[in-house]
């Protein structure tokens, strides 16, 4: 069988976000380490591998604790995230199942009517040499706390009997990202997120009604409150 379901909602930047873009090109005096933007409106954007890639990163430290084993590459991880995600080793090639859209700014008009003039901030930051105590200042660029990007993301379905168990997996996933970071700099508070409003529905193809409610209580489930950040 094959069916494709889509699963929408938002991510909600909790605490200043920084997922880095090219600095190749800029001007003297301009940020240090500047945010990923999208090219048409100039706005941050949240790439669909970030996102993709934290996920299977957070999913791979769960099931190694399980296992108890840390796989060599991604290639090696459980065969559940190799459904899901994909594998690339030759002669095990896997497609994968998940496929996770770029998101892109959904509220600039309601940051500016709170009185903020750009969707971004720049942070300061200081490394200081502790032999010579010689400061070594730089420039991030972070995505403003407050900031919802939409999210996009198509479940390819071709095999009802897995499908709960990957939407497990997945909503597993979201969940642990709740609690991490995305972009860089999370230890030191950076990247914190929500998601908010999700649901999923069938968009291609042929599937269970039944499993497709399901699937959407597995999903919708991630949007709990995880923590106030206002």
């Amino acid at each position: 069988m094959f069916a494709k379901i889509q699963i929408t909602g938002t991510v909600t930047v909790k605490t200043g976000m920084h997922i880095g873009g090219s600095s190749a090109f800029a001007a003297i005096g301009a940020v240090d380490s500047p945010v990923m933007r999208d090219v048409w409106t100039n706005q941050p954007m949240i790439p669909g591998s970030s996102l993709k890639g934290k996920l299977r990163t957070l999913l791979a430290r769960e099931f190694s604790s399980r296992e108890g084993r840390v796989p060599g590459s991604p290639d090696d991880d459980s065969p559940v995230l190799l459904r899901l995600f994909g594998c690339a080793a030759k002669e095990r090639i896997r497609t994968s199942r998940i496929l996770v859209s770029d998101m892109f700014l959904l509220n600039y008009g309601e940051l500016r009517q709170r009185g903020l003039t750009s969707a971004t901030e720049v942070k300061f930051e200081n490394t200081i040499n502790r032999l010579t105590a010689v400061a070594n200042p730089r420039q991030i660029e972070r995505t403003v706390r407050g900031a919802r990007f939409g999210l996009d993301m198509i479940y390819e379905l071709s095999s009802q009997e897995e499908a709960e168990e990957d939407f497990d997996t997945l909503a597993l996933g979201m969940r642990l990202l709740t609690y991490d970071y995305i972009g860089g700099h999370g230890s030191r508070g950076y990247g914190k997120i929500a998601f908010d409003g999700l649901s999923c529905r069938l968009v291609a193809g042929d599937a269970d009604s039944q499993l497709v409610n399901r699937l959407d209580q597995i999903i919708s489930r991630v949007s709990e409150p995880v923590g106030d950040g206002s």
